[in-house]
């Protein structure tokens, strides 16, 4: 009896993702600068990105097909960089595959276009979007050239070089694109027979492995061994990404100095505390400094540079040349 009669289980080589460590961080930032509008457009798309890989995961652990995965690899070979969602092994088949966890509905057209169509406030949406096709194709080309390489050093076993060899490459490695939303509607009517093939919704992934098993006439991989060999041989390849994406998000939106906002009303106390001070110092009323409303619109709109307050129009110029520096400060937390 073949020794893939008795492996049926999905084994994860690699499970973690460079998305759990984005969205770690950007929840992280969240917490601390609350009112930075581009930390929540990056965490939302990092949280579809990561809702969309978990989908996959999900689906093709409970394949009961015999399945070596691999989750986010990263590739390089001559300069040339791939970011791989999902590695797949099956006794037949070597998956590259991209996840797409997109928001609307996708069509792919008769020219092989990928078309994404979406409501925003009722209002719709119909634009085109890069094919993801062409770009997991690539990762794939990246694969190929470092693998090719191996094969011409005699450094890589026998069965690896019979999956490899040019003539059957692109069958045995196969390319997939995978919506994983699940409210999406995929759209493939019309599309190339070729592209139809290889998009298609994360409920199908496990159907689609299982089609093509049994529509394949040998397997590549005689043992359970033999594929795990393969497996391994990937997560050999992938460059481990030490990013510390906490630094790296702090950067890109809160900037290199960054002092931590503080709250409305400690931010408001201390405004009116200068007011005070500096109001005695200069020996004319308070409001001379600013008035109530004013201080209502510091406190609102936190302009961080001389400019900003000037451009904001809050103080009236000669408020700005006498108290805008020191205001600026306050606001600064410096």
């Amino acid at each position: 009896m073949p020794l893939f009669d008795f492996f049926k289980d999905t084994i994860f080589l690699k499970e973690n993702s460079d998305l759990q460590d984005r969205y770690d961080a950007l929840m992280k930032l969240k917490d601390e600068y609350p009112k930075c509008e581009e930390l929540y457009e990056e965490l939302y798309i990092v949280k579809k990105g990561l809702e969309g890989e978990n989908e996959i995961k999900y689906q093709l652990s409970k394949s009961n097909l015999g399945l070596y995965v691999l989750r986010d690899i990263n590739i390089e070979c001559d300069g040339l960089k791939a970011q791989i969602d999902y590695v797949v092994l099956s006794k037949a088949h070597c998956y590259f595959i991209e996840c797409k966890n997109i928001v609307g509905n996708i069509t792919v057209n008769e020219n092989g276009d990928f078309i994404r169509e979406y409501n925003i406030n009722n209002k719709k949406f119909k634009k085109g979007m890069y094919s993801p096709l062409r770009q997991v194709e690539a990762q794939r080309d990246v694969y190929k050239k470092i693998w090719n390489n191996r094969l011409s050093s005699n450094k890589v076993i026998n069965f690896i070089k019979r999956a490899l060899s040019e003539s059957n490459f692109t069958d045995t490695h196969r390319v997939l694109v995978v919506a994983a939303n699940n409210e999406t509607i995929l759209n493939t009517k019309y599309a190339p027979k070729d592209i139809k093939d290889k998009v298609i919704r994360a409920d199908a992934l496990v159907r689609k492995i299982q089609y093509d098993l049994d529509k394949s006439d040998k397997d590549v991989w005689d043992t359970k061994k033999q594929v795990e060999e393969c497996a391994k041989a990937f997560l050999n390849m992938n460059v481990v990404n030490n990013v510390n994406y906490y630094e790296y998000y702090k950067d890109k939106f809160i900037g290199k100095e960054v002092i931590k906002e503080v709250s409305d009303d400690d931010l408001k106390k201390r405004l009116l505390d200068f007011r005070v001070a500096r109001s005695k110092e200069m020996n004319y009323p308070a409001y001379y400094v600013f008035n109530n409303e004013e201080l209502d619109k510091l406190v609102e709109l936190r302009p961080k540079t001389l400019d900003e307050l000037k451009k904001s129009g809050v103080l009236a110029p000669i408020k700005v040349k006498t108290h805008g520096e020191l205001i600026i400060e306050i606001i600064n937390n410096k």
